[in-house]
């Protein structure tokens, strides 16, 4: 795979599961063995655990956008630098709807292989955003 293929692979998961909320794009985009590397408890570490995290986002924030700053590739690795905006319109980690606007940031490195997602490290500023919440 290309460089230019690569981004355009995220950029299409970015587009499609994040900004559209179509969370069934996974199956036609991760790999089988897919592994997301967001330890939480009671999340699995695969597809379907990917899936529960975006449903619980837009039932949270169902106005979520999320615009990409920086897309990096190194080989078979894209690296995402963004900003998501959404208004807090539902529970969020046991915090009621504040119908606050709030803004994060994301960085996230995916490992393509084969044309797929085959794994996923996120990092979100979850202190920013639950102190946007919670006032």
């Amino acid at each position: 795979m290309t460089s230019e293929e690569n981004k355009n692979i995220i950029m299409n998961f970015i587009e499609e599961f994040k900004n559209q909320a179509n969370h069934d794009v996974i199956d036609q985009i991760f790999t089988d063995d897919f592994v997301h590397h967001l330890k939480l408890p009671n999340l699995p570490a695969d597809k379907e655990g990917t899936r529960m995290i975006g449903k619980m986002v837009v039932a949270a924030f169902p106005n979520v956008h999320v615009t990409v700053e920086d897309l990096l590739v190194d080989g078979d690795k894209v690296v995402e630098r963004s900003t998501a905006r959404a208004t807090h319109k539902g529970e969020f980690l046991g915090v009621p709807a504040s119908n606050n606007e709030v803004v994060w940031n994301e960085t996230h490195i995916y490992r393509i292989s084969d044309g797929k997602i085959a794994e996923h490290w996120p990092m979100l500023d979850m202190f920013g955003l639950m102190n946007q919440i919670k006032s």
